[in-house]
């Protein structure tokens, strides 16, 4: 870049000569040299010396009346003809006649400011995007919460975990097993259904820091199919037919069929809100997608891989399950929260008959998994069997009840794997209605004991 210090050298005045004679010159050379106590390297061979006048102060007798800017040493090009003023004006009249308030919430111009009153979770027509105030202090502390738990893949050490798994002893065929039909099934269903779904969600739901929290809620979605991937990847195993087991395996299959048909009218980008029936079929894939596929599916997997975590096998897979599952109660949580907030707004859409519907979605959910730990655990392993985890799944189906307001179906569900309470920590899925949620730490910061 040109300065005012910098000087052309004497071989370029017969271009300017020529210029002033009303000779045209196409193409005029101008090389320039640096002052020498700012160049190491002068760039021709010969430079100007110091004192050389400037090109500039050159007498010229009869210059032409309009001037064309002189190329300079970088190769500027000379600027382009002025703006057509047609073409302002068209650009001004644009602007005059754009429409102030426009998007889907039909906007009006000098309304008034948003009150927290006008706030609700569907069906609200106020500006949303206007953060504050708050209505739901719960959502946008879930928002906070899950900035803090941030974490990555590959922050976890893989090379045990890859040791063992290439080791002809290092695993048993039925603990291979449950580590290849866990990572077959998680590897897809936050891909096939929560990325789709929160997205989908976040256009129903009308309330602004909900919406936030969503956004975090995709974006874990994402890092949680990342790290399957990561998983699968890392240990060498045959992606194709991992990734192809929500297709070819009968008990990954049908948990992915459900979910699916259980919310599809939330990947229906025609479905709105805003009629009793309407309203409800949003209240159901609500309850499908939270208190079921994310509530009841993925705790018989996490489990287990957990199990194997607690024996020092496949200690990094374990690790990085961990992470999603402290995710996935958050999710949960925001998901109850949500469902019960439409429910105390809302309570013409929680009839008797609902009421049961969602308590035999919840009871359908409980039984595929149970399918599912049967698939999984055709033997004892990893000092639990598919009894045991059959009375764990009607101890999670109660918990999933319970917090909508629904009665327990299974009396007397005891928990047979009391260090899955201090792992999980599941107080943490406890409903806002009944609790805050507390106790989330870094990424870092979790420990195995």
């Amino acid at each position: 870049m040109l300065n005012w210090d910098d000087y052309h050298k004497e071989e370029a005045a017969p271009a300017i000569a020529n210029a002033a004679a009303g000779a045209h010159q196409s193409e005029a050379l101008a090389e320039v040299s640096q002052p020498s106590a700012l160049q190491a390297t002068p760039p021709v061979a010969n430079p100007a010396p110091a004192d050389t006048a400037p090109v500039a102060a050159t007498p010229v007798e009869a210059a032409p009346p309009a001037e064309v800017p002189a190329a300079t040493a970088a190769g500027d090009e000379v600027p382009d003809a002025p703006a057509d003023p047609d073409a302002i004006a068209r650009a001004n009249e644009a602007l005059q006649q754009m429409d102030v308030a426009p998007g889907l919430e039909d906007l009006e111009m000098g309304a008034a400011r948003v009150s927290v009153d006008e706030k609700a979770m569907i069906n609200c027509r106020a500006d949303l995007n206007q953060l504050v105030p708050f209505k739901y202090d719960w959502a946008w502390q879930k928002y906070i919460d899950g900035c803090a738990n941030h974490w990555m893949p590959q922050e976890v050490n893989m090379t045990a975990d890859v040791a063992t798994w290439k080791s002809p002893d290092g695993l048993t065929e039925d603990e291979r097993r449950i580590v290849m039909r866990n990572l077959g099934y998680f590897s897809t269903a936050d891909s096939l259904v929560a990325n789709n779904l929160v997205l989908a969600i976040y256009r129903l739901i009308t309330n602004p820091e909900c919406r936030q929290y969503l956004l975090r809620q995709a974006f874990e979605e994402a890092i949680h199919t990342h790290a399957y991937q990561y998983c699968i990847e890392s240990l060498g195993m045959d992606e194709g037919e991992v990734f192809n087991m929500y297709r070819e395996i009968p008990s990954v299959a049908k948990k992915a069929a459900w979910s699916i048909s259980h919310t599809h009218e939330l990947s229906d980008p025609t479905f709105k809100t805003g009629t009793p029936e309407a309203d409800q079929t949003l209240l159901r894939n609500l309850i499908g997608f939270y208190a079921v596929t994310e509530g009841i599916f993925f705790y018989c997997g996490f489990s287990q891989i957990l199990s194997m975590g607690r024996r020092n096998k496949m200690t990094g897979v374990a690790e990085q399950f961990q992470y999603i599952l402290r995710d996935e109660s958050m999710h949960l949580n925001f998901g109850i929260d949500v469902i019960n907030q439409i429910k105390l707004e809302n309570p013409q859409l929680w009839t008797e008959e609902f009421k049961q519907e969602a308590i035999q979605m919840i009871l359908e959910g409980t039984q595929l998994g149970i399918e599912y730990a049967r698939d999984t655990m055709p033997r004892g392993v990893l000092g639990m069997n598919a009894a045991m985890m059959e009375e764990y799944l009607h101890v999670i189906a109660n918990r999933r009840l319970s917090p909508l307001g629904l009665p327990e179906q299974f009396t007397g569900a005891q928990n047979p794997f009391p260090w899955m309470s201090e792992i999980m920590d599941l107080r943490k899925e406890k409903n806002f209605f009944e609790t805050r949620v507390i106790e989330y730490q870094t990424g870092g910061a979790l420990t195995w004991d």
